[in-house]
């Protein structure tokens, strides 16, 4: 078996086999599962991905620049997918998730560099040979057809025979949870029920790659919460190898494999959530995902003084007597001034409390003006976020309190 057929053991994660068995071989080949714990399902997966070449993605240096412009929308673009992995694309408008996400379907040409799926080189592919499929935010339906019909409409533009095609398309919106609407014409459902007649149409056709573009955002805020979680665990079900793009940073962090935080038509960190989120490697990620204090320090590279509190540094900081040190909210902890006898941490003034059921988050303004030339004659704010248990009794708008940071590692810029 080849390299391209091995299978990444994130695609097992939704049947749960011998949790020990992939820890030290996240590519194990279907001989190397072969004996052990494995479901049936799970076995039927693998054979399935190995023979659609394993659904491997690999953007190499891509270029695309728009006509009528010279700015790279996407400059040396390079992107790495295991099989089986769910990879989400996350920035700001501009940044080109969308425009890497079109050119790996083939909806958009690009001006440099090569497209690698499956380890098959299908950069100038035709978008039909490519075996993807795509959701868009629009759910694209044929109003005049069934939920049925849409599902069933790709198997058919294939060939496949009418028995067949229906099997498969029930099969598919019972995944999503819906066959009891199969009879039900689209424009008949609620638009969460038309999102899942879109996936379900587009899982139809056993893509080897399935590609998301802010599939969830014209949906309402409880809707897309659920919806994202049943896109997360039909994506786990099935293991197909999955793109999703969105500008979203909790719809991001709850469903990725993988994150790639995307800046000027690169990727400027590609982690696990946690990851992406404890140890930030430049200051757009950090301050992009998440929130994040900027606090002034020195820093000697490997660790740095703020506030008095010394704390060790990401790799990648900066030296220097006066730079920023990134601070989240929770890796400070706040007292009131009769219950603190440290001599570390700086006098706030509180401005904001939000409740948020079992968390705090409490905005203050430091009173020392020593920090005001630091921070370009601006009074410096700072939030700490807490366990609502640890939030001082009686606080309220307007009291003195100790701001200190935890020694938890941070970056400094």
């Amino acid at each position: 078996m080849t390299a391209d057929q091995k299978i990444s053991a994130s695609s097992l994660t939704a049947v749960k086999p011998d949790e020990d068995a992939f820890k030290n071989d996240p590519t194990a080949t279907l001989e190397g599962v072969r004996g052990k714990d494995v479901t049936k399902a799970a076995k039927q997966l693998l054979r399935e991905s190995a023979k659609r070449g394993g659904g491997s993605i690999q953007m190499q240096d891509v270029v695309k620049i728009y006509p009528g412009s010279t700015k790279r929308a996407l400059d040396d673009f390079n992107l790495d997918i295991k099989p089986g992995e769910m990879v989400v694309l996350l920035g700001g408008s501009g940044c080109g998730k969308s425009t890497a996400l079109r050119s790996l379907a083939g909806l958009e040409d690009i001006q440099g560099g090569r497209i690698m799926v499956g380890g098959q080189d299908v950069t100038g592919v035709p978008v039909n040979k490519r075996e993807m499929a795509m959701v868009f935010q629009a759910y694209s339906l044929f109003p005049h057809m069934t939920a049925l019909e849409n599902v069933a409409f790709g198997l058919e533009v294939r060939g496949v025979g009418k028995e067949e095609r229906r099997k498969v398309a029930m099969e598919q919106l019972e995944l999503v949870g819906l066959a009891d609407q199969a009879k039900k014409y689209t424009q008949q459902m609620s638009g969460g029920q038309q999102q899942r007649v879109a996936l379900a149409r587009a899982l139809a056709i056993k893509p080897r790659v399935l590609l998301l573009d802010e599939p969830l955002s014209a949906l309402d805020a409880k809707v897309r919460v659920q919806l994202r979680d049943e896109i997360r665990r039909i994506q786990l079900n099935t293991g197909t190898t999955t793109v999703f793009v969105t500008h979203d940073q909790e719809e991001a962090l709850a469903v990725a494999d993988r994150i790639g935080v995307m800046n000027k038509g690169k990727i400027e960190q590609i982690a696990a959530p946690q990851d992406l989120y404890q140890r930030p490697a430049t200051e757009y990620v950090a301050t992009f995902i998440g929130l994040t204090n900027r606090l002034p320090g020195a820093s000697n590279g490997e660790e740095a003084v703020v506030f008095g509190q010394r704390l060790p540094l990401l790799p990648g900081s900066t030296k220097g007597d006066a730079v920023a040190v990134l601070v989240r909210p929770e890796n400070l902890t706040l007292a009131l001034p009769s219950q603190h006898d440290s001599h570390v941490g700086e006098r706030a003034r509180v401005e904001v409390i939000h409740f948020l059921g079992s968390l705090v988050r409490v905005d203050t303004v430091i009173t020392s003006g020593e920090y005001q030339r630091w921070n370009k004659g601006e009074q410096l704010k700072v939030t700490v976020q807490l366990p609502a248990s640890e939030l001082p009794a009686g606080l309220v708008v307007g009291d003195d309190v100790v701001v200190t940071p935890r020694a938890v590692a941070a970056l400094a810029c």
